[in-house]
């Protein structure tokens, strides 16, 4: 039978091996920081300019893999859960692709401005 201590250990192994760990632990930072954001001092309201500006750094934190910070980002930030549409990101920057920048399409989209 197996020790608490050996139990522990195979259970952080398997969620680190399977990546759930550092999204806990980022969501429980996220929670943290919302936790300690003083609520007496509400934020401006997300201007259009800056949802467009936090959508470029998430797509770049995606892009690069960082998806631990993105997610605190998005927490921290207001930005809506659900990453603004490729294209309306494009349009709203005009923005055109080339062929470098359509085969990101698959993962994520950092372009160059």
């Amino acid at each position: 039978m197996a020790t608490l201590t050996e139990l522990k250990c195979a259970v952080r192994e398997t969620l680190e091996s399977r990546g759930v760990l550092g999204q806990l632990k980022a969501r429980i930072r996220a929670e943290v920081f919302s936790a300690l954001d003083d609520q007496r001092e509400p934020r401006p309201p997300l201007s259009h300019e800056n949802l467009l500006i936090n959508e470029l750094i998430r797509e770049y934190l995606e892009f690069n893999k960082y998806g631990y910070t993105a997610s605190v980002l998005t927490a921290e930030s207001g930005q809506p859960e659900v990453p603004l549409d490729r294209e309306f990101l494009a349009n709203e920057l005009k923005v055109t692709e080339d062929a470098s920048s359509k085969y990101l399409s698959s993962t994520a989209w950092c372009p160059i401005l």
